[in-house]
């Protein structure tokens, strides 16, 4: 768009309210609108209504069977002061959030810029290779041979052969081993759709700027990734961002998986689970819709603490 035009579109808003101007560009436009209407309808229909749905259901005692009555804030007392269970989730989920949200973000940029500096048909088996976990559908089945625990288990067996221990160990029955293993899985899981969204913003900067970077002044290659590489791949940071705080904060698939449900003594016991837990088996609506907006609140507040350092990376 030229500046005589934006200008002479800036001057005509001023004859009428923001309001007309909006209707204005809608029926010029109608044809895009047409377009995208399909998925804004599913979109609301199956995402935003059932949030809102979540939270006025929250304030209610909604268990499927009868007519829901409000109770205001009871919900959120009992799960916070009433509910040790739910406690220990939210600890456990702060722990697997913190290790591996970043974690899994940064070991998938850093990869994705290692394979970027390859030949192109190296790279694309490299990325194979990297992404090939987190689409295996018998992913669980090989830490779970390896940490048996019988001495069928490969490290078991290892263990004892070499005598350092002398009875099998029951790892996924044991408090102090199943966290940090879930965690392990978790990261060796990792590489997923934010990892090729990196390797994609990274082919798509524009060669032509690290010339312009080395006339400037970039002396090497940390400052090239901080002042050039970085800024020209925001999109593609934030949804790796989103991405890895969604999956972080709703983990639990790998816990049920390896360590059962619940896992013993609740040690890797999540916000996921509790709500699994009241909702898909006690059927508590109303106590689980309180759960989930608890869940998505932490999620949002997440998201926005990332999108602001986002936001500072090349300043």
């Amino acid at each position: 768009m030229s500046r005589k035009t934006a200008e002479a579109k800036a001057v005509a808003r001023k004859d009428i309210t923001y309001a007309q101007w909006i209707r204005k560009e809608m029926r010029r436009n109608w044809v895009a609108y047409l377009m995208i209407a399909p998925y804004v309808i599913i979109f609301t229909l199956f995402t935003i209504v059932p949030v809102f749905l979540s939270a006025v259901i929250s304030f209610t005692d909604f268990n499927m069977l009868q007519w829901p009555n409000f109770v205001g804030l009871e919900n959120y007392i009992n799960l916070f002061f009433a509910d040790d269970v739910f406690l220990i989730a939210c600890k456990n989920t702060l722990i697997f959030a913190v290790i591996v949200g970043p974690v899994s973000y940064l070991m998938s940029f850093l990869i994705a810029w290692f394979i970027n500096e390859l030949s192109p048909k190296i790279r694309s088996l490299v990325t194979l290779v990297f992404y090939a976990p987190s689409i295996a559908g018998q992913v669980y089945l090989i830490w779970g041979t390896l940490f048996a625990s019988d001495s069928y288990g490969w490290i078991n067996s290892i263990l004892l052969e070499t005598g350092m221990i002398t009875t099998p160990i029951a790892f996924f029955q044991d408090a102090d081993y199943v966290m940090p293993l879930c965690i392990v899985v978790a990261l060796w899981t990792s590489l997923g759709t934010s990892f090729l969204s990196f390797i994609a913003g990274l082919q798509g900067v524009d060669r032509s700027l690290y010339e312009a970077g080395a006339v400037d002044g970039v002396k090497n290659r940390w400052q090239e990734l901080w002042y050039i590489t970085l800024p020209s791949m925001k999109p593609q940071l934030m949804f790796g961002a989103i991405m890895a705080i969604t999956s972080s904060f709703g983990f639990g698939g790998v816990v049920t998986a390896l360590a059962g449900f619940p896992s013993v003594d609740y040690s890797a016991h999540t916000i996921m689970h509790h709500l699994e837990d009241y909702g898909g088996q006690r059927y508590e609506i109303g106590y689980s819709s309180a759960i989930a907006v608890v869940l998505f609140l932490i999620m949002v507040g997440a998201n926005m603490v990332v999108k602001k350092a986002i936001s500072k990376v090349g300043s």
